[in-house]
């Protein structure tokens, strides 16, 4: 997950988050001991199958057959969902058991189970495979058949559709979904994203990638930290974070950039270009991002992406470093992953980034941007991070790691001398 970080007192950014890995779920499927489906178990596949279909298929009598008719809160609830869901372009929506508790072989009435399932789906032109979110069921048997009784996604973030009705713009390369919004100001974002994708086409030099991105704004922050599954206070004055798999090479389901509606509404309008444009590069690398990528990489590549061309000088869009330069304080070494945290010191927060920021800008300015790209790729290509900055130092910029932090302490200098 990557992020930015907005100071209220200016509108050009110091950015911040932390790279996260979302990793599949593991676990095995509806089976018994002998490794085969057991009938109990294929029969609760079997309602999910039948409530799955009946979502996509939009027949709301059929989906809310599906539920305990007991369950009269749940009921509500879940219609609530299937309205909610009413513009949301989807092109599948499927649940898959993962281990289930309490299922016997003849249940008796009123008996109930749990099923540890998936959630998987995806959105109609934007993912190229499924969006996956872990759910908890609780099933009870009823004149002769399994309904779903309640629900529990405690601790995996809630989904866009679960906070209200969603209101979907769509752009050229863009998707914007948002709950509590007005229509119009997810209209300019979407036109921003259409700026941001080619603007990280052309700084990725044709890399591939699928070209668009998915941008939701829940209502709050409040509620952004509830679709992300960690308190609000950890996104407070971030703008956006970008949720994905890294080095999924082209299997990966499309990342969402989240958009913190309360900090991204104190901006400009350039500050916000430089969020979206920023948050897409991400989208745009995530494949050749990996567990060897740094953060002062992964994040100072996508700020320089969303700086290039603007014409901001080092002292504009880096104030903290430039006034910790200037003041003698001069970095020893590149910033480490833990500098970018979401709780940390604002000031060290935006230093990192900055830092990071020109380190990248000083690549594409010493060496050529080809080869600030190609560093990238060859970074990522390494299965871990012992070794990989320093191996693709020597293999793309023909220097050690001593000289390339040596020469950009220098840079750093010269950038704020003016």
């Amino acid at each position: 997950m990557t992020g930015r970080r907005w100071s209220g007192r200016r509108a050009v950014c110091c950015l911040a988050a932390l790279l996260l890995t979302l990793q599949a779920l593991a676990g095995c499927g509806p089976t018994a001991s002998s490794g085969r489906p057991d009938a109990a178990a294929q029969s609760v596949q079997k309602l999910l199958d039948g409530w799955a279909a009946a979502l996509r298929g939009r027949d709301e009598r059929a989906y809310l057959g599906a539920v305990d008719p007991a369950a009269t809160d749940y009921q509500n609830a879940r219609g609530q969902v299937f309205a909610n869901l009413a513009a949301v372009p989807l092109a599948s929506w499927d649940y898959r058991i993962v281990s289930t508790t309490g299922l016997r072989p003849t249940p008796g009435e009123g008996d109930r189970a749990t099923a540890q399932a998936e959630l998987r789906y995806r959105l109609a032109g934007y993912d190229t495979a499924p969006v996956t979110a872990p759910v908890r069921l609780t099933l009870v048997w009823r004149g002769g058949r399994w309904y779903v009784a309640a629900e529990d996604t405690s601790g995996s973030g809630s989904q866009l559709w679960e906070q209200g009705a969603v209101t979907v713009v769509r752009g050229e390369h863009s998707l914007v979904l948002g709950t509590g919004q007005d229509q119009g100001r997810l209209r300019a974002m979407a036109d921003l994203a259409d700026r941001a994708v080619p603007a990280v086409s052309e700084a990725w030099q044709h890399g591939t990638w699928a070209g668009r991105v998915v941008v939701e704004m829940p209502a709050s922050l409040e509620r952004m930290g509830a679709l992300l599954g960690s308190p609000a206070a950890n996104y407070r004055g971030i703008a956006a974070v970008t949720t994905g798999e890294v080095g999924g090479a082209g299997a990966a389901p499309a990342d969402r950039i989240i958009v913190n509606p309360e900090a991204y509404g104190t901006l400009g309008e350039f500050g916000r270009r430089i969020v979206l444009t920023h948050e897409t590069a991400h989208v745009a690398t995530r494949a050749l991002t990996s567990a060897a990528t740094p953060l002062w990489l992964s994040e100072g590549f996508a700020d320089w992406a969303a700086y290039r061309g603007t014409g901001r000088t080092a002292r504009q869009a880096a104030p903290e470093l430039a006034q910790a330069v200037s003041a003698g304080r001069l970095p020893a070494a590149l910033p480490e992953d833990p500098d970018f945290g979401f709780a940390g010191e604002p000031g060290r927060l935006a230093r990192a980034y900055e830092e990071g920021w020109l380190a990248c800008r000083m690549i594409a300015e010493k060496w050529g941007e080809a080869k600030l790209v190609a560093f990238y790729r060859a970074v990522g290509g390494h299965k871990k991070r012992p070794g990989a900055v320093e191996a693709a130092l020597q293999q793309v910029l023909g220097i050690g790691q001593a000289d390339f932090t040596a020469r950009w302490r220098t840079y750093l200098t010269e950038a704020f001398s003016d």
